[in-house]
């Protein structure tokens, strides 16, 4: 896939600052609370929310789609209201809708795209473009011929055209194969490798896992965490140690089970610790030492840690 070279971030400085931004509709419903946010230049960063969380809404403010109620928002040190179109010209959109001109081609269509942000023509970018998105051989055919997964990648060339620093991608491979997924997985890392920020929304947990410097997590309109994935994984990631029994165990003794909450599966073959990463002990060592004096044996042990949807649902459930 060739790189796009908009030019490489030589520091992670802001690009996106959102300070107490806060959204009520006319009907009483208020989409976001407060919320505050620093995005950084030339990461990716993923939100991660349950439906009506308030991710669409917030990135609808940013883009300029939707209003605030309160709150600022700088774009490259732009307002996003005061100077609107130095703003928008920076962001590339992705919508989850399938918005196209369907009796158009896929070159004229992208093409246009980049002639509404007052761009010159430039066919050399728009080629690149449609080739990194398998798109080049389909240029002349009118978008209505196309499949859903080739529509998707038609918005994000259109989102391409004019060279945005910033790309927001709104639940990007809802509804598309695995293969497009893939795709669009590469390319996203292509363009953060060029220094394009990249700001995605999700319901696919093991996209953020994937890709994300950095996450994101909204409830309820208020962003509750927003933290570096390694660090969030290793903070609230707790590890589990599965026991591979000798003998099927009929119950835990009860001090085993009160000092160190064990679990048995698999028909009593298997004994489940978990434990705290962060903890000043696991407990691992006199976990063992006792087990072999209450005469429970075992064959082999595995190691495990917490994915980052558990730590998600474990998140939302503590805010909801």
């Amino acid at each position: 896939m060739p790189p796009f070279l908009y030019g490489t971030i030589e520091t992670m400085s802001s690009i996106i600052s959102i300070k107490a931004l806060s959204k009520t509709y006319d009907s009483g419903f208020q989409a976001l609370k407060g919320v505050n946010l620093e995005i950084l230049d030339g990461e990716i960063l993923a939100l991660l929310g349950p439906n009506g969380a308030g991710k669409t809404t917030l990135i609808g403010i940013i883009c300029g789609i939707v209003n605030p109620t309160e709150g600022s928002v700088t774009v490259g040190g732009h307002d996003i209201v005061r100077d609107y179109r130095a703003s928008r010209s920076m962001i590339g959109l992705v919508p989850q809708e399938l918005t196209t001109n369907a009796f158009e081609s896929i070159w004229d269509e992208v093409s246009f795209s980049r002639g509404l942000f007052g761009k010159a023509a430039n066919p050399s970018h728009i080629e690149r473009v449609l080739r990194s998105l398998s798109l080049w051989e389909k240029k002349d055919d009118q978008i209505m011929t196309l499949s859903g997964g080739m529509k998707r990648r038609v918005l994000i060339a259109k989102a391409l055209s004019h060279e945005p620093r910033i790309l927001f991608l709104d639940e990007p491979t809802a509804g598309v194969d695995v293969e497009l997924r893939q795709v669009m997985w590469d390319l996203v890392r292509s363009l953060r490798e060029s220094g394009v920020t990249v700001i995605l929304t999700t319901h696919y947990i093991e996209e953020a896992e994937e890709m994300a410097d950095r996450i994101g997590v909204i409830n309820h309109g208020e962003l509750i965490l927003v933290q570096d994935k390694r660090e969030l994984m290793r903070k609230l990631g707790k590890k589990q140690m599965t026991l591979q029994l000798h003998e099927r165990l009929e119950v835990v003794p009860e001090e085993l089970s009160l000092a160190y909450e064990l679990e048995l599966r698999a028909g009593g073959t298997e004994l489940i610790y978990t434990y705290d990463t962060q903890a000043e002990r696991t407990g691992i060592t006199l976990l063992l030492s006792e087990l072999s004096d209450a005469g429970i044996k075992f064959k082999d042990l595995d190691t495990t840690q917490s994915s980052l949807e558990a730590i998600f649902v474990s998140l939302v459930s503590k805010n909801s």
